[in-house]
């Protein structure tokens, strides 16, 4: 899985990528600092089921610090995009093609208003505008690929007697999309299965619904302790009258604040209220982390760095963190680590997915499951709930 973070140049992108990821990164105030994609690794919080359990876990695959268990995702971080870049304005082809397999979109805004279309300071631009520019840059990049060649095509798919959806996943398969996207795009604009008689508006109200699914965005607010609360209010509900879900945010905070924690000055977990200083600290410095404090935790809660990395996996994707274990009792694994792995998984997903999640064969020889902590066993129509401790029964290979 991979989350993109995108944006026009200069509102703080490339800073929410390296407070995200700790990625050393070019961060300057001129558009199109980032040339190349940055890629890191981010993490994907949650409360750890040993923090209600008691227990001490061993982890494997993640991070655990303080009853949080700190889940890695892999997070691109790509050239800044300006209006016009699906025809190649800017740096916007380079950007498009760095998105193809991200599985949902973080798009950073200017929440102060202080940066235009292009990149460059101004006294005020409408963020909300942004957030509209983003969608049709998208849509005209997924039309582009589909509406070349389209009649040839869709005469094609007609003639042979093929499967309409999966036909256009195939085509499509560069950028991540499923049959299943394409069959629930489909439903949703109410297409026939003929694309013959798919219409100009047709084809690109169905991209525009494909794009919804398979790039879903949350709006990172940026910049929002230099916004005023009517400004971050209007964002907030022109995001969601679009359907998107809106976090106020500071990634300079967040980065001051991670970078402050990796040195051993405070005590700190992504996401929290309020940190705890360990060390001494010159004024400058305690002055800096004070502001952070009243300025942007009292009044926001947090940075809102993490909270939106948090709501792009739980509530754009819809995935879930399951923990396999091999004893039930002990909730270990074959070697005794306690809860060594997890595994984000699809929300509706059954034990016979996680199976084949965590070993092909074990996926196929599965024959049932048993809830840790419940103690019974549940069936491969069991759903698999936030947090689960599954241990998966199979017959002997």
């Amino acid at each position: 899985m991979e989350i993109g973070v995108v944006g026009k140049p200069n509102v703080g992108k490339s800073t929410f990528f390296a407070a995200a990821t700790l990625v050393d990164v070019e961060i300057a105030n001129y558009p199109f600092t980032t040339i190349e994609a940055n890629i890191g690794v981010t993490y994907v919080t949650a409360e750890h089921p040993c923090k209600e359990l008691g227990c001490k876990p061993n982890p494997q695959n993640y991070q655990y610090k303080d009853g949080i268990a700190l889940i890695p995702i892999k997070m691109i971080d790509v050239a800044g995009l300006v209006p016009g870049a699906h025809e190649g304005r800017g740096l916007g082809n380079k950007f498009l093609d760095d998105l193809r397999m991200a599985s949902a979109l973080i798009h950073v805004v200017d929440a102060t208003g202080k940066t235009d279309a292009e990149g460059q300071p101004t006294d005020y631009h409408d963020p909300v505008e942004d957030i509209e520019f983003l969608e049709k840059e998208i849509d005209y990049w997924i039309y582009g690929i589909l509406r070349k060649n389209w009649e040839k095509f869709a005469k094609r798919v007609k003639m042979q007697g093929l499967k309409l959806s999966k036909a256009i996943a195939d085509q499509l398969a560069g950028i991540g999309v499923s049959e299943d996207d394409v069959l629930d795009a489909m439903h949703k604009v109410n297409l026939g299965d003929d694309p013959t008689k798919w219409s100009e508006e047709d084809l690109f109200n169905f991209v525009r619904e494909l794009r919804k699914i398979n790039k879903p965005i949350i709006i990172a607010a940026n910049k929002a302790d230099a916004a005023d609360d009517e400004q971050i209010k209007r964002l907030i509900r022109e995001g969601e009258k679009r359907g998107y879900i809106v976090v106020p945010t500071s990634a300079v905070a967040e980065l001051t604040l991670r970078k402050a924690a990796k040195a051993g000055y405070i005590d700190y977990i992504p996401g929290s209220g309020d940190f705890k200083i360990l060390k001494p600290l010159n004024e400058k410095q305690k002055r800096g982390l004070e502001l952070i404090r009243e300025k942007v935790l009292k009044r926001f809660g947090s940075t809102g760095v993490q909270e939106v990395i948090n709501r792009a996996v739980f509530d754009l994707l819809q995935l879930i963190p399951v923990y396999p274990v091999e004893d039930e009792h002990k909730l270990t694994d074959q070697f005794g680590n306690v809860l060594p792995h997890v595994f984000l998984m699809k929300k509706g997903s059954t034990p016979r997915d996680l199976a084949f999640k965590v070993h092909t064969d074990l996926g196929r020889t599965f024959l049932y499951a048993i809830n840790a902590r419940t103690h019974r066993r549940v069936g491969e129509d069991y759903e698999l709930q936030f947090n689960d401790i599954i241990k998966i029964v199979a017959t002997a290979r």
